[in-house]
């Protein structure tokens, strides 16, 4: 039997626990990871007792609660609170997220809220997001052409090539597809990973794009294409129900069409 050994500092420990759900008819318990860079300490559990009719119905309004009035040191991003931004993708109940669109009732028993997976820990909640956005900015997404327009003249599709970016430009750039990938935990680095593959292939079939060729080439790797072996993790978490795996097989295609 192999048997692996955590690095120092990150096995969880037990942390505190609050009540604030006193006389609630309606109490449910928050487990949440935290971890702050500046103790020292390993990352820990605490327990949140809330009562829910004091918030809203979703995984965020509890949050929010929690450090408006509960602690006030607990770390998380969110911004929109209707899906739209990506900020608050987090892992809530075993299964990457956003809090905003999670319902808390959706929950049996204790409410387990971690990270996103996988990623560097800013602090408690907050993944450091820096290297996703890296690779998001590596494969250009934006609209490159090669021949000139006037000024007064727009870039015209047909309804048709315009139907070919839904599922596509939907995309909130979350990560939640991303950091449930069991591909990129091992290849991160050099592995785009199921959210820029399919950004990518968003900018490749648009019909006003006349890069294709060199967006291709850039693909053309071993690593930042082919380390997607079809687990289909990406499409069963999307909280927006899209298709990232169904996007790579796309440009799997396309890739054999050239030669």
């Amino acid at each position: 039997m192999v048997e692996f050994a955590l690095p120092r500092n990150s096995r969880i420990t037990p942390g505190k626990r609050v009540s604030n759900a006193k006389g609630a008819k309606r109490a449910k318990n928050f487990k949440i990871y935290r971890w702050n860079p500046e103790d020292g300490q390993n990352p820990h559990l605490d327990e949140f007792e809330i009562d829910l009719d004091k918030c809203g119905p979703m995984v965020l309004d509890a949050l929010i609660h929690i450090k408006n009035d509960v602690d006030g040191t607990v770390a998380f991003r969110r911004s929109c609170r209707e899906g739209i931004c990506g900020s608050c993708a987090m892992n809530i109940d075993g299964v990457n997220t956003l809090a905003c669109l999670k319902p808390i009732e959706e929950v049996k028993g204790d409410v387990a809220i971690y990270p996103l997976p996988h990623m560097k820990v800013v602090k408690d909640l907050v993944p450091d997001l820096n290297q996703v956005y890296a690779q998001y900015t590596s494969i250009k997404p934006w609209l490159q052409t090669q021949s000139a327009t006037p000024p007064d003249r727009e870039r015209l599709q047909s309804p048709e090539e315009r139907e070919k970016l839904n599922g596509l430009y939907e995309c909130i750039l979350c990560f939640c597809c991303t950091t449930s990938c069991p591909s990129y935990w091992w290849n991160g680095d050099r592995y785009l990973g199921p959210a820029v593959l399919l950004q990518a292939y968003r900018w490749i079939a648009d019909s006003r794009d006349e890069m294709t060729g060199e967006r291709l080439d850039q693909l053309e790797d071993p690593f930042r294409l082919y380390r997607c072996h079809t687990i289909m993790n990406c499409t069963r978490t999307c909280p927006k129900g899209l298709n990232p795996a169904k996007a790579i097989a796309e440009i799997k295609k396309l890739m054999v069409e050239r030669h």
